[in-house]
């Protein structure tokens, strides 16, 4: 099928090489052809459908999502946008301010335009509920048993937090928008310099989401210079006010923090990937540090005593259901 799906697209004889994907079951693969590059999606399980409009709606907006040049039910020819991540070029303090900046210039350009309308709602209480896979995977794989009602207990608590602090939904979220979904694009201007690959699972959400997306990176440190800078110049450019938007990165940090560790030992316990365990200690801190906010005083003291830190230990724990490599 695949092979059908590249000749009716022109690219019957390029040659191709695989390209690491992500936590997902999707696979790239990068086709050369002379000169011409594309990237084939192969998603059987997802929707590409979705994210070729999504694609075209971000283009629309004069964002560098992938242009689309072929598709079929679970295949996508994309536009071969490079290899500049962010996250590889970000190697020194200076060059990771200016990359981070230019990240955050393509969601102050996002959120000047109304979501898509007919995306799900990250509502205070669907963010909530995403929180439960820090006790179904994360404390259960862990071995620790919290009491019973605690999941709950932690998603009311979270859902008024966010119904008092982050309960707009006016902008598109791209949910995943971190150093290892951003390409660097040199030779294009404003916020079209950010190269956007991951936003199938976009929602219309608060538009601190991914600004705390990017500087609370699981994958790698960010330096706090770089997240201040990042913060800074979004409001500078918007003109929101300090105090409640910072007050909302807290309380979206911890729920994208909180369900992060659930998916990570999800990741480990069910599709055989251990490595994911490797970044929890990072994760951890970045809860932490949002969980000191007073806003979060009442998700706090649900927390603490209910969740393993990941010490040695525990993390071996996380990682045993893994099969052996």
């Amino acid at each position: 099928m695949t092979d059908l799906f590249l000749a009716k697209a022109g690219w019957a004889e390029a040659t191709a090489s695989p390209i690491a994907g992500d936590a997902s079951a999707r696979r790239y693969t990068r086709l050369c052809k002379g000169a011409a590059r594309a990237i084939l999606m192969d998603d059987p399980d997802g929707d590409t459908a979705l994210f070729a409009r999504l694609s075209r709606h971000l283009l629309s907006l004069g964002l560098s999502a992938p242009e689309i040049l072929a598709e079929a039910p679970g295949k996508l020819l994309l536009e071969d946008l490079g290899d500049g991540l962010i996250a590889r070029l970000a190697t020194d303090p200076e060059t990771e301010k200016q990359l981070y900046l230019f990240a955050t210039d393509a969601l102050i350009a996002l959120h000047q335009h109304a979501p898509p309308a007919d995306l799900p709602e990250a509502s205070p209480q669907y963010l909530a509920v995403m929180t439960d896979l820090a006790f179904t995977c994360f404390a259960t794989n862990a071995g620790f048993a919290p009491q019973t009602g605690t999941a709950e207990a932690c998603a009311q608590a979270f859902e008024r937090a966010l119904a008092a602090h982050a309960p707009e939904t006016d902008v598109m979220i791209l949910r995943d928008y971190h150093a290892e979904n951003i390409l660097w694009l040199p030779d294009r201007q404003g916020p079209a310099r950010a190269g956007l690959l991951d936003f199938q699972d976009a929602l219309q959400g608060h538009r601190a989401y991914d600004l705390v997306s990017l500087i609370e990176d699981a994958r790698r440190d960010v330096a706090p210079k770089t997240a201040e800078a990042a913060i800074r110049y979004y409001l500078g450019a918007t003109g929101l006010p300090e105090t409640p938007f910072r007050t909302a990165l807290a309380v979206l940090g911890a729920q994208r923090n909180l369900r992060i560790l659930g998916v990570f030992a999800r990741l480990a316990a069910t599709r055989g990937k251990p490595g994911y365990i490797d970044l929890i200690p990072r994760v951890w801190g970045h809860l932490q540090a949002d969980l000191r906010h007073p806003a979060l005083a009442e998700v706090a003291a649900i927390l603490h005593p209910a969740l393993p830190a990941p010490t040695p230990e525990i993390l071996q724990r996380l990682k045993s259901p893994c099969p052996t490599p």
